[in-house]
C-alpha cells in the first residue's frame, strides 16, 4: 500500500462513525492547508492541476500512474467498497487534464470513451467501472480496472531486439482478436499503438479508446465529435489518411496494429517511426523486409495491413488473426482445397 495517504484506521471517528460503513466513503475532504505530499502528488508537469484528495466523496486518489497529453490515470482506493469488506479497493482513474478539460466538447469525448468501452465485452479489453463527475471540483471522470503490469513500449525497451515467436505469439492473437472484437461491435479504437496495450497480471488488455469512434449506425444518441482538432494521435501508428484528416474506419486500426506487430517481431518499427505520411512520401514501404522473428508464412499478410493506402488493407483484424495462428502446413492444405 502506498504511503501518499493515511489509512482509513488513522482517521479520527466518533462510536457513531465507526458503525457506520459508508462514513469514510462519502466524508467530505477537511479544509485547510493541503498536506505536502499531495501537493506533490497533484502538480503534476502534465497540467493535471490540484485534484482534492477525495473525488466524489469516495475515490481517494493516491499516486499517478501516467500522464499524456489528453489527461491522466491515478491509482486511487474505492473507500466505499473497501468500507463494505472488499480485499482490493484499488482502481484506476481516469480524469482531462486542466488545460484540455477547458477545450469545448472534452467532458463529451471522455464520455464517449467511457460509452464506446463500455460497449465491448472481452477479455483482452480494459474493463471500466463507471463514469462520473465531482460536482465540487467540477472535474469528470472514468473509473476502471487497476491493470498491473507493463505496456508495450515498455517492453520494447527491455526486448530491443523483438520476441521470438513463441513468444510474441501469445501477445499477436489475444491483441487482434480485442481488435477484432471491437470492431465486430461496431467500435474503431483509433489510436493502436504499443503504449496503449498492456501485458497485465490477468493477460493483455487494449485499452484508451478516447480518440475512437462508433460505426454509423451503432451508438445512435452518442454524439459523434470531430477528433481532427485535439491531434492528439502518435504520428508513427496512426495511419496516413488519419492524420489527413479522413473519417476514422477500422483498417486504420489495422495499420497501427500491424505496426506494432512488426516492431515485436524485430525490434525496429517498419517505417523508422516516422510519421507515416512522410513514409509514404519517402516510400519506405519499398525498403521492407520480413521481421526475422515473423513466421514467413506470416509476412504476406501482415504486409497487406501495412499497406499506406486504406484501400490496399485487404485484411481485416479477424483475418490477420486467423493467418498468423494458422500454421503454414494447414494453410497450404486449405488454399489447395479452395
Amino acid at each position: 500500500m502506498t504511503d501518499l495517504m493515511p489509512p482509513v484506521d488513522d482517521l479520527p471517528v466518533s462510536q457513531e462513525q465507526a458503525h457506520n460503513l459508508t462514513y469514510f466513503a462519502f466524508a467530505k475532504p477537511q479544509h485547510g492547508k493541503p498536506r505536502p505530499d499531495i501537493a506533490a502528488l497533484t502538480a503534476t508537469r502534465a497540467g493535471i492541476g490540484a485534484l482534492p484528495e477525495l473525488l466524489a466523496g469516495r475515490y481517494r486518489v493516491e499516486r499517478l500512474l501516467g500522464a499524456g497529453g489528453m489527461g491522466a490515470v491515478y491509482r486511487a482506493r474505492d473507500l466505499l467498497s473497501e468500507q463494505f469488506g472488499e480485499p482490493d479497493p484499488y482502481i484506476a482513474l481516469k480524469i482531462l487534464s486542466e488545460d484540455f478539460s477547458e477545450t469545448p466538447d472534452a467532458t463529451t469525448l471522455l464520455y464517449s470513451e467511457f460509452a464506446l468501452t463500455r460497449r465491448l465485452r472481452h477479455d483482452n479489453v480494459l474493463r471500466l467501472h463507471s463514469f462520473e463527475v465531482d460536482t465540487d471540483c467540477q472535474r469528470a471522470f472514468i473509473t476502471m480496472e487497476l491493470m498491473r503490469g507493463m505496456t508495450l513500449d515498455k517492453l520494447l525497451c527491455e526486448r530491443p531486439l523483438g520476441l521470438p515467436w513463441q513468444e510474441l505469439s501469445k501477445i499477436v492473437w489475444p491483441l487482434l482478436d480485442a481488435v477484432a472484437h471491437s470492431h465486430a461491435r461496431g467500435v474503431v479504437h483509433g489510436d493502436i499503438k504499443p503504449s496503449n496495450v498492456m501485458l497485465s497480471e490477468e493477460g493483455l488488455r487494449l485499452f484508451d479508446f478516447g480518440l475512437g469512434q462508433a460505426q454509423e449506425g451503432v451508438l445512435r444518441g452518442l454524439p459523434q465529435l470531430s477528433r481532427e482538432r485535439f491531434n492528439a494521435w502518435t504520428p508513427g501508428y496512426a495511419a496516413p489518411e488519419v492524420l489527413e484528416g479522413q473519417p476514422l474506419a477500422p483498417s486504420a486500426d489495422l495499420y497501427g496494429a500491424a505496426c506494432a506487430i512488426y516492431e515485436l517481431a524485430g525490434g525496429k518499427h517498419p517505417f523508422r517511426r516516422l510519421p507515416s505520411t512522410q513514409a509514404r512520401d519517402e516510400h519506405l514501404e519499398r525498403e521492407l523486409q520480413a521481421p526475422v522473428n515473423l513466421p514467413k508464412h506470416c509476412w504476406p499478410d501482415l504486409r497487406s495491413a501495412l499497406a499506406f493506402k486504406a484501400v490496399d488493407r485487404t485484411i481485416s483484424a479477424a483475418q490477420l488473426r486467423d493467418a498468423l495462428s494458422t500454421p503454414s502446413s494447414l494453410r497450404q492444405r486449405l488454399r489447395f482445397w479452395a
